[in-house]
């Protein structure tokens, strides 16, 4: 999470029921002199500290619930709604409380409910904080002083968050392929929300997937090295080992991603399939459908089989799928790649191998615009695979 104060008080919000904010007026912090104690309170947060019954009571209303300070230290606050001047203040800090002082006005305060008696309490006190916080929620500094409309959160900020919280949350220096993958299509799901595109549209989930595990990664690359990088090296050596470990872990990650995301739209499309099965003279095609069973039975006919190569990029490698599996010799061997254009002449080499691309849509446009016709996009492969078994 971000420096100070302000990651923590944008998760509890995030987390909490309600939020509110205001900067803390001279008021407040006794800077005027005045008599008056604690932190007045708009009365459009009134449902976060009062429900309707206890301000229909003829007494003042008034409430001891639990706060917790900064993340770190509890409260036995009070809430009191003063009905006469229309007003509602937090009192009961405690002896020593730190952040009530004449120097903290123009901090921002950060108010969340998590249960009916607790709360929690954040003060920004940096320009970087109260910046990050307002900019995270959409909120202008005229806007405070209310409830915080978490649906005003920008797509950016969300996507951001999800990816310090993962990144927090690691108990290793860097996750497998696997779980790397599977991070970024939860991150992508949780910001965006559209996850009936793996159905209805996966030529741009896959893109959509494969920049979020590059954004993700990047990320972790930036957290581990970062560090190392701003100290400099001790000699070119060191710079060579450094950099030859950051990159074969990324060709390591990249080789794995395409194959981890097409298993997921497999798997959300119900097709039935087997990863890096075992063919003949232990060779290994990415995916065979439907399975490793099926492909070693003989009364199994060859015209329900189909091999699928999965290559981030495909222009020098292309040709190690044609010898995949011995039974489609004679078939079309599928290859699914994320490259963005290859030649007219490479085109019809692999025409001439019975090599199919299968391309996401929106890259088929780099191709040689007379040979576009023979790409596949990978809509059209999910539903010939369902097809063939009679999904």
């Amino acid at each position: 999470m971000s420096a100070g104060y302000a990651g923590q008080a944008i998760q509890s919000v995030l987390n909490s029921e309600k939020g509110f904010c205001k900067f803390l007026s001279a008021n407040d912090t006794g800077a005027t002199g005045g008599h008056q104690s604690g932190i007045l309170i708009s009365k459009s947060a009134v449902e976060m500290l009062f429900c309707d019954w206890e301000l229909q009571q003829e007494r003042i209303p008034k409430r001891t619930i639990k706060i917790k300070w900064q993340g770190d230290f509890i409260t036995d606050s009070c809430f009191t709604y003063y009905e006469s001047k229309n007003e509602l203040r937090i009192t009961k800090f405690g002896r020593g409380f730190p952040f009530l002082k004449p120097e903290q006005t123009g901090a921002l305060f950060v108010f969340t409910r998590q249960t009916n008696s607790d709360y929690s309490g954040y003060f920004l006190e940096t320009d970087e904080e109260i910046e990050e916080f307002l900019d995270t929620f959409g909120i202008s500094p005229t806007e405070t002083n209310s409830l915080i409309d978490v649906e005003r959160m920008s797509l950016e900020a969300q996507e951001k968050l999800a990816i310090s919280d993962f990144l927090d949350n690691l108990d290793v220096d860097f996750p497998t392929s696997e779980v790397m993958s599977e991070a970024a299509r939860a991150i992508e799901h949780k910001v965006y929300n559209h996850v009936e595109e793996i159905i209805s549209n996966p030529d741009k989930k896959i893109i959509d997937w494969t920049n979020m595990e590059y954004t993700l990664f990047r990320a972790l690359e930036h957290a581990r090295y970062g560090e190392i990088l701003k100290k400099g090296f001790q000699s070119v050596d060191e710079f060579v080992r450094v950099a030859n470990m950051v990159l074969n872990r990324r060709k390591s990650r990249a080789g794995k991603s395409l194959e981890h995301h097409l298993s997921a739209i497999f798997d959300s499309n119900g097709i039935d399939y087997a990863s890096q099965a075992v063919t003949e003279g232990n060779k290994k095609p990415d995916f065979l459908f439907p399975s490793q069973e099926a492909y070693h039975d003989y009364s199994f006919s060859a015209d329900y089989l189909i091999s699928l190569a999965a290559k981030t990029t495909c222009k020098d490698r292309w040709r190690q799928v044609i010898n995949e599996a011995d039974r489609l010799r004679d078939k079309p061997k599928y290859l699914c790649t994320l490259q963005q254009g290859i030649s007219g002449t490479q085109m019809d080499e692999m025409q001439s191998e019975n090599v199919i691309l299968v391309v996401p849509k929106p890259y088929i446009t780099a191709y040689p615009k007379d040979r576009r016709e023979r790409i596949w996009t990978i809509s059209r492969f999910v539903q010939y695979v369902k097809m063939i078994e009679g999904k």
